[in-house]
């Protein structure tokens, strides 16, 4: 499944039942705060901004995906292009020490490479995830859709709703992390975190498990869906849309479910830690709507950019709670920097690019 290719289609307000058979609605936003840090533009009239990222120097990087650009905006505010693919975009980039990393992904699934650059600035290619994913493929142990289902009700199931089928051999490199000589890619194809080493050699982290809805008859009116699968299973694909290395070393992953963002399935998008040794998952939180973004500050307190919420979340070290921190439209990206923080919002698509990249303080 490509996070990318849903994400489009949503934005034009489109019932979206692909691999993951699902839909993404809008929502409307919660309440708005007392106090609000302050929000400054430095990047505007892009297309569709899903990944920023900010080196220690304080050079910026920052992708607009749905333009197919990836920019670097030095300290002096001085902007360039470093990597430029349509066929092959950058979705995310990494900074992590000032080691800097992007992935990009193709629209068939069948492209994704992990790149760097060369000391010239140049873009370099160190990995090639499909390759990976073609061999090994992480999520094919794992079946979606309707679950102990009669073919007798799948058939009466919309064409465009799948029945049942196991995960296939996919990639979409979207989010990407790096710890020492290792660099961590949240695969939105393969539903899984794979770590990449120094020499370009990848390996499985955790594939993700799929989450299971119960369909109640308001989600099969919902759906237009047939009252014989009232009171089934039905998985989605556990989608990961971002990753980042905590300060205790655990990898802290949003996961956006391929189901109905309007709540019809629940509201399924989560928080997970992942233990980059033994690849446990675990559940931070879950019940949040389209996150897509996911900082660690150096505290432990954790950050969400909740899309169609229009909300940057905060979850306080060592809680489950989750709290507005500020109401900003269609956020995609946040990232930690000395400062504040790092965003990027209106990243979807429109009439008119509308998206920014924005610096909040505190």
């Amino acid at each position: 499944m490509s996070t990318r290719h849903v994400l489009a289609v949503a934005a034009a307000g489109a019932l979206v039942v692909g691999a993951a058979g699902a839909a993404l609605t809008g929502a409307s936003a919660a309440p708005a705060q007392k106090a609000k840090p302050t929000v400054t533009t430095i990047a505007k009239k892009l297309v569709g901004p899903l990944s920023v990222a900010q080196a220690p120097d304080g050079t910026i990087y920052y992708a607009d995906s749905f333009a197919g650009v990836l920019y670097k905006r030095t300290t002096a505010g001085v902007v360039s292009v470093i990597y430029k693919s349509k066929k092959n975009a950058a979705d995310g980039v990494s900074a992590d020490g000032g080691v800097v990393r992007f992935v990009t992904g193709s629209p068939d699934n069948k492209a994704g490479g992990v790149w760097t650059l060369d000391s010239a600035g140049a873009p370099v290619q160190l990995g090639d995830t499909y390759k990976y994913e073609k061999k090994h493929n992480p999520d094919g142990k794992f079946s979606y859709g309707f679950l102990n289902t009669p073919k007798s009700c799948l058939a009466q199931l919309p064409k465009q709703i799948p029945g049942s089928y196991k995960g296939t051999k996919e990639t979409h490199a979207y989010a990407v992390a790096t710890a020492g000589d290792i660099t961590y890619v949240a695969d939105a194809g393969a539903n899984a975190i794979l770590a990449m080493s120094a020499t370009g050699e990848f390996s499985t982290v955790a594939a993700l498990k799929p989450v299971k809805v119960k369909v109640s008859a308001g989600a099969a009116k919902a759906n237009g869906l047939p009252s014989c699968v009232v009171g089934k299973k039905f998985a989605l694909e556990a989608v990961p849309t971002d990753i980042e290395v905590g300060p205790d070393g655990m990898l802290y992953v949003t996961s956006l479910p391929g189901g109905p963002e309007d709540g019809s399935l629940g509201v399924n998008g989560r928080v997970l830690r992942v233990n980059p040794t033994t690849g446990k998952v675990k559940t931070v939180v879950g019940g949040l709507l389209s996150p897509t973004g996911v900082a660690v500050a150096a505290n432990g307190d954790i950050y969400v950019a909740q899309l169609f919420k229009g909300e940057i979340s905060k979850i306080k070290a060592g809680k489950t709670k989750v709290r507005p921190y500020l109401q900003v439209p269609l956020p995609a990206a946040v990232e930690i920097t000395p400062t504040g923080m790092l965003a990027s919002i209106n990243a979807l698509p429109g009439k008119k690019p509308k998206g920014k990249v924005v610096t909040i303080t505190p």
